[in-house]
């Protein structure tokens, strides 16, 4: 029932999810923990239990999805051919949580920090089962930062002691988180598409954690890694379509809380260039889809006011652009994990890095993004021309 596909992948599936069960049952043995905790460190306990979690929580979710209704039907821009099950947000906040509270220490801003990703998913949610107008799902995630601000969780790149300072960080805080949630949903257009690139994300957020001696934003970062890892054998196959997707609850609480995460980190002890440069390298592909398909669809009229932006629905995203030049959904997913991790490791170099250093490594991802923008203007040409 819970692997309908036939075939080697099914097979696995079934396989992946037996071992993630004896793990999950080992778990939660009192002695295994405390021998976890003790010699092989919170991380890997952190991670092995939330990918375990989330593998056997994913077959239960499409049984779940599919028969409540709560499922992706193919048409319009969309690009997937069969109705697929939208309740994989469920899984990754389910188990994200567990494995956070296995772990027992959470400060109060990490609390707010989940606490504000959770209703953010929640609205997701309501919006995969029941469409939400875009407006309202934007007015609520700025309400939610404005309270994760409060919590003390904002940008420090001006006085903060100061009023003027203070709102300016607040509103970066605002745009960055915002811009980065809907960013992710933006991208979670191709099967495994946003689920790799929050695990690379993660990956690296939690790197730099354990450079900078930051457990508590390195567990938090091992928990969404381990939940996306956990999932994504169902999200994502070289051979068949995913069998559940992620919904905008998922995407939205990637999104949030990645990106709160990172306001909420240290990035570096006395160097501002490496400070903003490593996490706007870790993210840069979002960035850099979030920016491109706003710039152009200005310049060519798209969107004539925020409204119009808020509300604009279309196939120019990343992905859709490099699906033009590669002409194969599962290339381009990989083309697109590929450039996350090529960034992600030149921000994890920076650790150390002279100011120099920290502009040439900015500049680098200019340029690799000029490249890959003169791959999808020729994609665009060959779809306009029909060629």
């Amino acid at each position: 029932m819970f692997f309908r596909d036939n075939g080697g992948n099914a097979s696995f599936r079934r396989i992946f999810w037996t071992v993630e069960l004896i793990v999950f049952c080992l778990l939660l043995v009192p002695i295994v923990r405390e021998i976890f905790f003790q010699y092989f460190g919170r991380w890997l306990y952190i991670l092995l239990f939330a990918t375990a979690t989330s593998a056997l929580l994913t077959p239960i979710m499409i049984v779940i999805a599919s028969k409540t209704g709560i499922v992706d039907a193919p048409g319009g821009r969309k690009i997937h051919d069969r109705v697929t099950p939208l309740l994989g947000g469920a899984v990754i906040i389910i188990s994200f949580i567990s494995a956070l509270l296995a772990n027992m220490i959470l400060d109060a801003r990490d609390i707010a920090l989940i606490a504000g990703g959770t209703v953010v998913a929640i609205v997701g949610l309501i919006d995969d089962w029941k469409s939400i107008r875009a407006r309202y799902k934007l007015f609520i995630q700025v309400f939610v930062v404005i309270l994760l601000i409060r919590s003390g969780i904002i940008l420090d790149l001006f006085p903060n002691h100061t009023t003027w300072g203070y709102l300016l960080n607040a509103s970066l805080s605002i745009i960055w988180i915002v811009g980065l949630t809907n960013a992710m949903n933006f991208i979670d257009g191709m099967d495994g598409l946003a689920t790799g690139v929050s695990a690379i994300i993660s990956l690296f957020m939690g790197l730099v954690a354990f450079q900078t001696n930051q457990p508590f934003m390195g567990w938090i970062a091992i928990a969404m890694l381990g939940s996306c890892l956990g999932f994504l054998p169902f999200n994502f196959s070289l051979r068949r379509p995913a069998s559940i997707f992620l919904g905008d609850a998922g995407s939205t609480f990637f999104g949030f809380v990645l990106a709160a995460l990172a306001i909420k980190a240290d990035w570096a002890d006395n160097n501002p260039i490496v400070s903003f440069a490593t996490p706007v390298l870790i993210f840069w592909v979002l960035i850099y889809d979030m920016a491109y398909i706003s710039i152009e669809r200005i310049i060519t009229g798209k969107v004539k006011s925020f409204r119009d932006w808020i509300d604009y629905v279309g196939t120019d995203h990343i992905h859709h652009r490099l699906l033009a030049v590669l002409g194969d959904r599962r290339k381009v997913v990989l083309f697109i994990f590929f450039l996350c991790a090529t960034l992600g490791i030149s921000a994890i170099t920076l650790r150390g890095a002279t100011t120099i250093v920290g502009i040439l490594t900015v500049l680098q991802a200019l340029l690799i993004t000029v490249l890959v923008s003169i791959l999808e203007y020729t994609g665009r040409n060959r779809k306009d021309s029909g060629s």
